[in-house]
């Protein structure tokens, strides 16, 4: 250990067997790796409810028991991967660039184990050869007793059934080789003596502990709560975390939160709990305070320790709590001597934060850190304790993880809140199997300015590449830069280019279904009729034998372009005569009034180009499509005609494509007039069916008050999308009340919603999106990404500009897009 000793003569474990350390006295350490709650993401019910949990496991922990936690809190790197990955064949070009722009990201890595030790009752040390020659045996008999064994393993699984239970937490039992290590990956021992990360490979360091502790490079500093005067005067399960609260809203997070992931550096913080016999703890207690009412005579400080002691008591006798012993400590370490004020201030500052008074450990700090070995925990200094109940001991427990990815092939890549780290989240498929959702729909609300149409973008792109078909219906040419990058088609009206479809177009290998033929009816009725105009049965069956009797010409004579023109002559010609022959005309119905409505979408009409695309035809197939509708939203003739055709295309690729084909429609500010032009009973249907498909809607809008308008929207939208999406909500800060009941909000989802955006980091640009699962599931995440995907997704207009001039000049719009970020470097630099 010191520069004269070899480790392994005075290495308190003795050997690892049966999972299992037995330490050089023959105490028993049983360990586990543990997976915390997400930070950020408990509300302050659900910190009360685990702190009950962790009381209720602990009490289950046989007498002379120590509890150990370890948390390691470890600065890293975020990795970039550039090779292929299992779900995408081929990293696109955003990807990559995204990968480019995160890598070297430095966050703080934890990881945490829960040790449980077991010291063997009533056995003493001896050191002469008689006394032990004396002795029935040589080692405690728990070490060779099967069943003491056996019950200390019932209880430390009683300990880690409780635990799991509550939901919150997540217990795995460390292996031979995860505690003893291998030749290639170190195990905790080792990761403990040289301070590893749990991915690095075994390396020897020197350790030094006579001027300080020195471990390899690492210059350590150890703090300890270990005396109950430095102790805050309040504890508690949570904290308010002032940087994320406003005037209405406190924001919570766990009590020791602040020496744990808001510490901003290379530490260790090891929480024990010492589980004793607790009648001969008060029975101690209760000398002690004899003592000191004899001696309070004497000093004010033995009259208020005596009045103390009695209080302690008298809880513990009266409540039934569970007197126990506690100490915690941050063990913090840099490679950079001139770096140890700073990280004392970081510590002294966090340790602040808590009311507690940060204690630097000089002289005991060697036999503390040693104490602090995985399986040594019952060599620890009693003197360096402080005696309290089982229920403030566990208030300075760590309770708290890092953000983690999702293992799911589906998702959107956002950033972690504290250090922007890329975290890949899926809230599509995993929370419906998970049962957390029952349908994939979003909700997304956001002001203008709020970064709403650039997250949009990012979760369309990210899906896109997924292989997701995306319907998009919208108003204010958002998307059009995503569908120029991805190869789609845009749908736009312009005087000089007016928006051209052509729903009597078949794809070759397709057919004419029966949902195709509704929707065509349905247009030629809405194209037809005015909206109060009914329609008689005989007209309807009419059109219908039309529609059949063309599609069969069509067949027999491939020369024919299906379009509305070719179906307008042979209304006029053939379906004429058959009408007259059959003497149905005017009686049942009347061809020649609707021939003369239609005329203006035949050649040479006023809407002749509606209807007659030679191009763009098929949908179907196409996986990227925008409608957009700004300049006809209002049009009394268009616009029914472009939704039917718009509803009719998502339709037939939710019932068409492959059932493990992601479908997506995403509805921009447009719902508003298709609501208005008696879509609303499409959209319901639409909403509650999608899913079945395989499919997801989503609508977007800025005003609450649209919402609230719109009863259809409110039942139809809000009911059916288990996911909400929020963006920043400052300017409705007074009025959120009414959002919150409207959407469903929880208290603890609006503290979460009025802390987006509060602390972001100046140096880097992005904003901040909340994210509900059905309200059981809500956290915050940055959406903050590489310059590629932002000239991507702009929508300020002078900068699409930019790159359209740029695609002109380059012929392609990710040549212009390398090119605007190469200049935009080569300023910088």
């Amino acid at each position: 250990m010191a520069s004269h000793s070899k480790a392994e003569q005075v290495f308190p474990v003795y050997k690892v067997e049966h999972n299992c350390m037995v330490s050089a006295n023959g105490d028993l350490t049983i360990g586990y790796k543990v997976n915390l709650p997400e930070i950020f993401t408990l509300s302050n019910d659900e910190y009360l409810s685990f702190h009950e949990v962790i009381i209720k496991a602990l009490k289950l922990l046989p007498k002379n028991t120590v509890f150990h936690k370890q948390d390691w809190f470890i600065n890293d790197q975020y990795e970039a991967v550039f090779a292929k990955e299992d779900h995408q064949q081929v990293k696109t070009f955003l990807s990559h660039s995204s990968e480019r722009y995160f890598h070297e990201r430095e966050f703080l890595h934890h990881h945490c184990h829960i040790f449980i030790t077991k010291k063997p009752d009533k056995f003493k040390q001896y050191s002469s050869a008689v006394s032990s020659l004396m002795r029935k045996r040589i080692v405690p008999v728990q070490t060779t007793c099967d069943e003491l064994f056996r019950d200390f393993q019932d209880s430390a699984g009683q300990f880690v059934r409780v635990l799991e239970d509550s939901g919150l937490i997540k217990l795995t039992r460390l292996n031979n080789d995860e505690l003893a290590g291998t030749l290639n990956k170190a195990g905790v021992l080792e990761q403990y003596c040289f301070l590893l990360n749990q991915s690095e490979a075994p390396v020897l360091k020197d350790i030094h502990i006579q001027d300080e502790i020195r471990i390899g490079d690492n210059h350590c500093q150890l703090y300890t709560l270990s005396d109950a005067e430095d102790l805050p005067p309040l504890c508690g399960p949570r904290i308010t975390y002032d940087k994320y609260s406003t005037d209405k809203t406190k924001f919570s997070t766990g009590f020791a939160t602040p020496i744990g992931t808001l510490l901003k550096c290379n530490h260790l913080y090891n929480q024990y709990i010492f589980i004793g016999d607790s009648l001969q703890a008060i029975k101690k207690l209760e000398a002690k305070k004899l003592r000191l009412q004899s001696l309070s005579a004497y000093s004010r400080e033995n009259a208020i320790g005596r009045d103390a002691t009695h209080d302690f008591l008298n809880e513990a006798i009266s409540q039934q709590r569970l007197p126990v012993k506690a100490h915690f400590n941050v063990l913090a370490w840099t490679d950079n001597p001139a770096l140890l004020k700073d990280l004392k201030n970081k510590v002294s500052s966090s340790l602040a934060q808590m009311d507690a008074q940060p204690k630097q450990e000089t002289d005991g700090a060697a036999q503390i850190w040693w104490a602090g070995l995985p399986g040594n925990e019952a060599a620890f200094p009693m003197n360096d304790t402080f005696d309290t109940f089982v229920e403030q001991a566990t208030c300075f427990l760590n309770l708290e993880t890092n953000y983690q990815s999702s293992i799911s092939p589906c998702g959107i890549r956002l950033g972690d809140r504290l250090s922007g780290k890329p975290v890949h989240v899926d809230i599509s498929d995993d929370p419906m199997t998970k049962g957390i959702t029952t349908n994939r729909n979003k909700f997304i609300l956001g002001p203008s300015g709020s970064g709403k149409s650039f997250f949009t973008n990012h979760l369309l792109r990210s899906y896109f590449e997924q292989g997701s078909h995306v319907v998009l219906v919208d108003v204010g040419h958002s998307y059009q830069g995503l569908c120029d990058f991805v190869g789609g088609y845009y749908f736009t009206y312009t005087e000089d280019e007016p928006i051209s479809f052509n729903p009597f177009y078949i794809a070759d290998g397709d057919y004419l279904d029966t949902e195709k033929k509704e929707s065509i009816k349905a247009m030629i009725l809405a194209l037809w009729k005015k909206e109060d105009e009914g329609v008689q049965r005989s007209e309807y069956v009419a059109i219908s034998d039309a529609l059949y009797h063309y599609y069969e010409k069509l067949k027999n004579h491939p020369e024919i372009f299906p379009c509305f023109d070719s179906f307008y002559e042979f209304l006029s010609e053939d379906f004429y005569e058959t009408m007259r022959q059959s003497k149905v005309k005017d009686i049942r119905f009347d061809i020649d009034n609707m021939l003369f409505v239609l005329k203006p979408y035949y050649k040479g009409g006023e809407y002749a180009y509606l209807l007659n695309a030679k191009e763009n035809l098929d949908l179907l197939q196409k996986r990227f499509i925008v409608f957009e509708l700004d300049n006809i939203k209002d049009h009394p003739i268009l616009f029914p005609v472009v939704t039917l055709i718009i509803m009719e295309t998502f339709v037939s690729k939710m019932r068409k494509l492959a059932k493990d084909t992601r479908k997506m429609i995403l509805i921009e500010e447009a719902w508003k007039a298709i609501a208005r032009e008696g879509m609303a009973e499409y959209i319901k249907y639409l909403f509650k069916t999608v899913r079945k498909y395989f499919g997801e809607a989503l609508v977007v809008t800025q005003d609450i008050e649209d919402i609230i308008s719109s009863p259809v929207v409110k039942q139809a939208i809000i009911n059916n999308s288990d996911c909400k999406i929020l963006l920043d909500q400052r300017k409705y800060q007074n009025d959120f009340p009414k959002i919150q009941q409207l959407l469903g909000i929880t208290d603890k989802e609006t503290a979460l919603i009025m802390s987006m955006n509060r602390n972001n980091d100046e140096n880097l640009k992005y904003k901040e999106v909340f994210i509900s699962l059905n309200g059981q599931l809500s956290k915050v995440y940055r959406t903050e990404v590489s310059r590629e995907e932002y000239w991507t997704y702009t929508t300020e207009s002078s900068e699409k500009a930019k790159v359209h001039a740029y695609t002109k000049k380059l012929g392609s719009v990710k040549l212009a897009i390398a090119a605007i970020v190469r200049e935009e470097l080569e300023k910088a630099a």
